[in-house]
């Protein structure tokens, strides 16, 4: 599905429900390494967050409605402590967005810089039938904000984007309707970001390649593998 098709928005809300199941680790990443970027740090996170979303967003892949920090302090590494604040009404790489971000410094920690943002949101998927249906974290997003080094990271929990399910049945009517869109979002991003979207390791739950998941060869019963004993380990 291309993104004209895409267009007939859904409205998103915090508490959407749930349709999918989630495998606790992601079953596909990419990363875009930014390393020629000379000034890494908030606000060029941010921009590149921006940059990002817009491109999801036409994808129907992401919505954010808030923001999540990670704090750490140069030199003594990693507060444990992480921030959240909704989006307001300022675009994400305004100097309104990072100033309230600084805002929400841990007190404790006054010499403490942003690590990493999250931006949590729905995305929507597409099921056998056609349905468009919205799901609440249907892709994860991490830019790294700290002033060594710029980076993108995105991440998948959801079977949708695979030819079988986590059972190992075969899904291809959902597989056509979702992986394409994926597959997509990412060849647009390497423009974007002008880097390659580099994919992150196999885990248990998927095999990533660079604009999508790999399919596993079928057994004699023509299924994938079940997975799902792997979600308790």
């Amino acid at each position: 599905m291309d993104s004209s098709q895409s267009r007939t928005k859904t409205s998103f809300h915090e508490d959407t429900m749930s349709f999918l199941i989630s495998s606790p680790k992601e079953n596909g990443s990419w990363t875009f390494d930014l390393d020629d970027i000379s000034d890494p740090g908030l606000t060029t996170g941010l921009h590149l967050a921006g940059r990002t979303v817009e491109t999801l967003a036409r994808y129907d892949l992401l919505e954010p409605y808030g923001i999540k920090c990670s704090w750490l302090v140069p030199g003594r590494g990693g507060t444990g402590i992480t921030t959240s604040l909704a989006l307001g009404n300022h675009p994400l790489d305004s100097p309104e967005t990072a100033e309230r971000i600084l805002s929400s410094r841990p007190v404790g920690y006054p010499d403490a810089e942003v690590n990493w943002i999250t931006l949590p949101g729905p995305g929507i998927w597409i099921d056998a039938e056609g349905q468009r249906r919205p799901e609440p974290q249907l892709v994860d997003l991490q830019v790294d904000t700290d002033p060594v080094s710029a980076r993108v990271k995105l991440s998948v929990h959801h079977d949708v984007w695979a030819y079988y399910d986590f059972f190992g049945n075969p899904h291809p009517e959902v597989y056509r309707n979702n992986a394409p869109r994926l597959e997509a979002a990412l060849r647009e991003l390497e423009d974007v970001l002008g880097a390659e979207a580099y994919p992150g390791d196999h885990t248990f739950f998927g095999a990533p390649k660079r604009y999508g998941l790999h399919v596993p060869e079928p057994d004699e019963n023509g299924r994938g593998p079940d997975v799902t004993k792997f979600f308790w380990l």
